[in-house]
């Protein structure tokens, strides 16, 4: 009817008398192509465009998925590192565990690594989902690039001392001072998350969901791939370096 809104679609094809015989003269092309594949009838929302993007990542869950995928990488990460740590209480006793965890953990760091970036990354460019999302607290995200970097540097010299053995040289200490300052900066770190390990786990976990959490649970079979994939990584990387520890036993073993 003609008391109608103007963005509202009569059948296709009418045209009122006196109208245009080609309804679609004048406007842009771009439009005229949507106007025509659109439905005889109803409404365009030049706002769906807006939600193509969110679906780029949807394979893991999105934002949300995201936000899971660090979680239960965190949740695994926080066992090895505490296992890690009981090595430490007596290291030269448990050498060669220790230097079997240190290996085990590189590939779940990488996969947390990239799911922090990643975030970062969407986030910082737009993407919809992950501003809804919003960043972490201010204080936080300034200790990240602190935990990622003696993160690093734990790992880094670490692997040196392992393709290097004991010799004289700078690495062994560095190696101790960059633990020093990534365990204070972990320890905030965790503190401040551990919290939500819990829901973030256990939603991941449930059977069931209601409507709006489908999508989510949709990308979680490509989170648990990616989770033991970062594993088995670490696994694979353990079990071909542990007779790296050999020399530094025979230095610095039991009785030593």
């Amino acid at each position: 009817m003609r008391g109608e809104s103007q963005y509202y679609r009569g059948p296709a094809r009418h045209r009122y008398a006196g109208e245009n015989d080609d309804p679609y003269a004048g406007e842009d092309e771009r439009y005229r192509y949507r106007e025509r594949q659109a439905p005889a009838w109803g409404y365009w929302d030049d706002d769906e465009d807006a939600g193509y993007a969110e679906h780029a990542d949807s394979a893991t869950g999105g934002a949300e998925g995201n936000e899971r995928l660090t979680g239960l990488t965190g949740m695994v990460l926080l066992v090895l590192f505490a296992a890690e740590g009981f090595t430490v209480l007596a290291v030269r006793q448990m050498l060669t565990l220790h230097f079997f965890l240190g290996m085990l953990v590189i590939g779940p760091v990488l996969l947390k690594l990239g799911s922090t970036i990643y975030r970062f990354a969407r986030y910082y460019s737009g993407d919809a989902g992950y501003r809804r999302k919003g960043p972490p607290a201010l204080p936080l995200r300034v200790l990240g690039p602190f935990v990622i970097l003696t993160s690093l540097a734990v790992i880094g010299t670490g692997i040196i001392l392992a393709l290097t053995g004991p010799v004289p040289g700078i690495w062994l200490l560095a190696h101790k001072a960059a633990f020093v300052l990534w365990f204070g900066a972990m320890t905030i770190h965790v503190l401040a998350y551990i919290w939500r390990l819990p829901r973030l786990v256990g939603s991941d976990l449930a059977r069931q969901a209601g409507y709006r959490a489908e999508e989510v649970l949709g990308g979680r079979a490509a989170r648990w791939l990616l989770l033991t994939a970062s594993l088995l990584t670490g696994l694979l990387l353990a079990v071909v370096t542990v007779h790296l520890a050999g020399p530094w036993t025979a230095v610095h073993g039991p009785g030593r």
